[in-house]
């Protein structure tokens, strides 16, 4: 028997053989092994990455699809001899499971959700990957799909389709710029019109008050005048009106017509003179 080292980092462990029967798994530090009936194989237990190369899948709507993706996974420190007991190369097993697991996934949708559902893809493939390596010890941890990519002629007409939809979303938002500027200039219509009108009316109450006070003025000048004429006409004595009145005869007088028609009232404005002439007749007598 020949001894010898094995040193064991601290993310390994040692899986150690004695005569072909696999006795445990050594921890990190320094192991000394027996030759030659020691065998020992390292895993490690970090996560480590495997890129599937581009697979080529049908989808539901018989469109093919070429995939390739990523996946994280790492040996579980508990259930480590299961990645040297139960699988060669574990892998290269997780790569063949990866690829038919792809196919199933991807056989059970649309191209239209393939495109638009990676995180569900992503998600349903690391389900379907665990519970198959959970046997070898090997737990997936994550899946990312890297690329997807449709035959030429789908891509020809999603490019198409694309230009379509951006051709209607500027029609529709040209439409709805025209709407809110016909809604604007309607609004700016709606209160100059309000305003005209308001303006309109605060003209006519301004002319009716004017017109309401200038009649107000007028009715108090009349009323002012009548007033400046009745006193005039109370100071005027019987003797001036029956002046008037002679005045008046002397012209009916001296013209072409020979009747004459008198008011009864006519004679009453004559008393007044007739009594002072026949009071003044008597003083002379006397």
């Amino acid at each position: 028997m020949i001894p010898y080292i094995k040193i064991v980092k601290q993310y390994e462990r040692l899986g150690v053989f004695w005569l072909g029967r696999f006795v445990g798994m050594k921890s990190p530090g320094l192991q000394i092994m027996l030759w030659p009936f020691h065998k020992s194989q390292i895993i490690d237990l970090r996560e480590t990455v495997i890129d599937i190369p581009r697979q080529t899948s049908i989808t539901q709507d018989n469109a093919p699809i070429d995939i390739d993706f990523l996946i994280y996974l790492r040996v579980m420190e508990n259930e480590a001899e299961r990645a040297i007991i139960e699988v060669v190369d574990y892998g290269s097993a997780v790569v063949g499971i990866a690829t038919t697991t792809l196919r199933a996934v991807i056989g059970d949708l649309t191209l239209d959700e393939v495109l638009s559902q990676r995180e569900r893809i992503n998600e349903s493939l690391r389900q379907k990957l665990d519970d198959v390596t959970a046997r070898w010890g090997i737990k997936v941890t994550q899946v990312e799909i890297r690329e997807v990519e449709p035959p030429q002629e789908v891509q020809v007409a999603m490019n198409r389709q694309m230009s379509a939809e951006r051709v209607r979303r500027a029609v529709i938002i040209e439409a709805e710029g025209s709407r809110q500027a016909a809604i604007t200039v309607a609004e700016g219509a709606k209160q100059s019109a309000i305003l005209n009108a308001e303006g309109k009316r605060q003209a006519e109450i301004l002319q009716a008050e004017g017109d309401q006070q200038a009649a107000v003025l007028r009715a108090e000048g009349f009323s002012n005048a009548l007033e400046q004429i009745n006193k005039v006409a109370e100071g005027i004595a019987s003797n001036t009106l029956s002046l008037q009145y002679f005045d008046t005869l002397k012209n009916l007088g001296n013209s072409p017509a020979t009747k004459y028609i008198f008011p009864m009232e006519f004679t009453n404005m004559l008393k007044p003179f007739l009594e002072k002439t026949m009071g003044q007749a008597d003083d002379k007598k006397k």
